[in-house]
């Protein structure tokens, strides 16, 4: 124990990104280990005099003046192009608005009619969030396209001249896998399909490369590792080669090439603006908007290796604490094949459901909350812990592992 506490502090010391833990409101190391990032990233300190700006004097005293006067009418514009660096794009290309759902939608429709008629099957990662599964469903009901489930690494063999679009996750939400987007792309495009990436679970933890990488279309949630908050609005991008053939099923006003013409025919804007649909969410995208300041002066590339340093740390604590046969990692060991977040399955021998048949892995992570480290869980028996590397130090890592292997016994 003596050991791991001391690689700890060594490692706290060397890190580079320490002080961003600064730029959060957080409870003091002996109080809690947030390792739920994942799920909610924690608020960053300027969200709230921001958002006291925008209530008492943006909408308290300008009012309606505001929409010109603060911005408020290009802020989908302006804030996707604050994102577009973290994923790897060129600005221009994203626009802010709408929950990941919606923007799914936009974005799979879109695809199909990109790919044209002659193409009548989507196929969407089988392991996929559920609501991405639903919302495919949907899509080829629709479209009158047939849907077909694919686990990532069998779409390359599933790929055909049927093809239309394929739906897949960076990371899987369960297991923390990260996909091969590189590759996986490459592949629909030799089969002249359209890519669409869901971002969720990367966007701010890693590398992406949009641009790098040829994605034709991409969404992505904001209040996990982006910290946006509770509902913050999403995003979508949409490659700009692709830009003037993007047809999008939400054909809102605010996507009008003008849109205070208030004309009875649908002329779609340029450029990403065409992704809009109505009026945007101003408090909770201006709340995201101050939150996207605590990545000023901070690579990607920097929080990517302090992200695997820290989910390595985590795996070889949880190899010292928990005793064998207690908990079994379902995230690769590989760092190409691994996002940011670890997921331990529960072994079913363990004796921890409560009166009432509670889920083992609910119980455990009831009990870790209880004692200071909270992370989620995932029926039936997954523990999900998420390492955000802007403000999770290697220290909480060593204290996450250490309480596990108590509570585990």
């Amino acid at each position: 124990m003596s050991e791991l506490i001391s690689r700890a502090a060594e490692l706290d010391a060397a890190d580079e990104l320490a002080s961003l833990r600064e730029r959060f409101v957080l409870e003091d190391a002996g109080d809690t280990v947030y390792l739920d990032g994942n799920s909610l990233g924690a608020l960053p300190v300027t969200v709230p005099g921001r958002l006291d700006d925008v209530v008492r004097r943006q909408w308290g005293e300008l009012r309606i003046r505001s929409w010109e006067e603060s911005g408020w009418w290009t802020a989908p514009e302006r804030i996707g192009d604050r994102i577009a660096p973290l994923v790897g794009a060129a600005p221009g290309q994203l626009v802010v608005g709408d929950s990941t759902s919606v923007n799914v939608f936009k974005a799979l429709v879109g695809a199909v009619r990109l790919a044209g008629e002659g193409r009548d099957e989507i196929l969407v990662d089988a392991t996929t969030f559920p609501t991405d599964g639903y919302i495919a469903g949907s899509v080829a009901r629709l479209t009158g396209r047939t849907l077909r489930p694919v686990a990532p690494a069998d779409v390359p063999a599933a790929l055909s001249d049927r093809t239309a679009a394929v739906l897949l996750n960076h990371v899987d939400y369960r297991t923390g896998r990260l996909h091969d987007l590189p590759a996986l792309t490459a592949a629909v495009h030799a089969a002249g399909a359209v890519a669409v990436w869901d971002l969720c679970h990367s966007a701010g933890a890693l590398p992406v490369g949009l641009d790098e990488h040829g994605v034709d279309l991409a969404v992505g949630c904001t209040y996990k590792y982006l910290n946006g908050g509770p509902g913050s609005p999403a995003y979508l991008y949409v490659r700009r080669e692709l830009q003037d053939r993007f047809d999008s099923p939400l054909p809102g006003w605010n996507s009008h090439a003008e849109p205070f013409g208030m004309r009875p025919e649908y002329a779609p804007a340029p450029g990403a603006v065409r992704g809009r649909v109505g009026t945007p969410d101003i408090l909770s995208m201006l709340a995201l908007e101050a939150a996207l300041e605590v990545w000023d002066g901070v690579r990607v590339e920097a929080v990517r290796a302090k992200s695997l340093a820290l989910t390595d740390f985590f795996l070889r604590c949880v190899a010292e604490y928990v005793a064998p046969g207690r908990v079994e990692s379902l995230t690769p060991v590989r760092h190409e094949e691994r996002g940011s977040q670890v997921a331990l399955r529960c072994s079913p021998t363990l004796d921890f459901a409560r009166a009432g048949g509670a889920p083992i892995a609910g119980d455990v992570m009831k009990r870790l909350v209880e004692r200071g480290v909270v992370g989620d869980f995932r029926h039936p028996d997954v523990l999900r812990f998420g390492f955000t590397p802007l403000y999770v130090g290697f220290g909480d890592v060593e204290r996450a592992a250490r309480v596990l292997g108590e509570v585990l016994g």
